[in-house]
């Protein structure tokens, strides 16, 4: 068996590691790569051969994601079983979890556990930009963006939370490519935020994908209007992470949701 070989800090092992457990839990959701071993500050998970998708298999993977998420959560923010939710983390950044319910409502969740923690940690905004992130959150944090679900999940979503188009390996599996989930950060939220997410940097075949997802998992109305708003969330993970150009499509995002 060929495996490939990750190190990372001992929060970013801990939570891939539980994070892939709990998503390839799910009855009949996406693939997920399959853990071989597991140490402190390393794992190792099957090698899976690339390969190039079809329309056919990027919808198919979008019907499976659908199911994933089905899979759902107890509460907003819950991080994977067996993990001390302190030690969630997104690119090796702290990711608020909850050991128990806290947060009400997707806004609450999302504004005080994805969003406002990152306008904090970002050291390079200046006074006014800081102001307007923060009262973008103030606004999520209200509700006013709220929406239920996919039609086949529960109150609360099981996501992979940091599903960019990178985070998908197409792999062979013989008879057909299978879009397979790695480097989670698994936790309790909404389901569009993980679609959202995949269009930031591109999926190939994304419309298929998506197509595969409402057949078996229709989205409430208005989801296209939301989607800049589950990017933020990865947004301002890159302002922390780069600064740069995210900055300015972080303030456009934050100027769209305090208008």
């Amino acid at each position: 068996m060929r495996t490939f070989r990750k190190e990372g800090s001992r929060r970013a092992i801990a939570t891939e590691a539980a994070s892939l457990e709990w998503l390839a839990a799910a009855d009949g959701g996406a693939a997920v790569a399959e853990l071989a071993a597991v140490g402190d500050t390393w794992l190792e998970t099957v090698l899976i051969p690339a390969a190039a998708p079809s329309r056919d298999d990027a919808a198919d993977f979008g019907r499976r994601l659908a199911r994933t998420h089905a899979a759902g959560a107890r509460w907003w923010a819950e991080a994977p079983p067996g993990m001390d939710p302190a030690d969630l983390a997104t690119a090796n950044l702290p990711t608020p979890a909850a050991p128990r319910p806290v947060w009400d409502s997707f806004g609450a969740y999302y504004s005080e556990a994805r969003l406002r923690p990152y306008v904090e940690m970002a050291t390079s905004l200046d006074g006014d930009d800081r102001v307007l992130l923060h009262r973008a959150c103030d606004a999520v944090a209200t509700g006013r963006f709220d929406s239920p679900q996919p039609g086949l999940c529960p109150a609360v979503a099981r996501i992979h939370g940091d599903l960019w188009g990178g985070n998908v390996v197409w792999g062979d599996s013989g008879d057909r490519v299978v879009g397979t989930l790695i480097d989670p950060c698994a936790n309790g939220g909404h389901a569009e935020t993980d679609l959202a997410e995949l269009a930031l940097f591109g999926s190939p075949h994304l419309d298929a994908t998506v197509a595969g997802y409402r057949e078996v998992s229709p989205l409430a109305d208005g989801w296209r209007d939301r989607i800049g708003l589950h990017q933020f969330h990865m947004v301002l993970v890159h302002v922390v992470l780069f600064g740069g150009g995210y900055l300015a499509q972080a303030l456009r995002t934050a100027r769209s949701l305090t208008r």
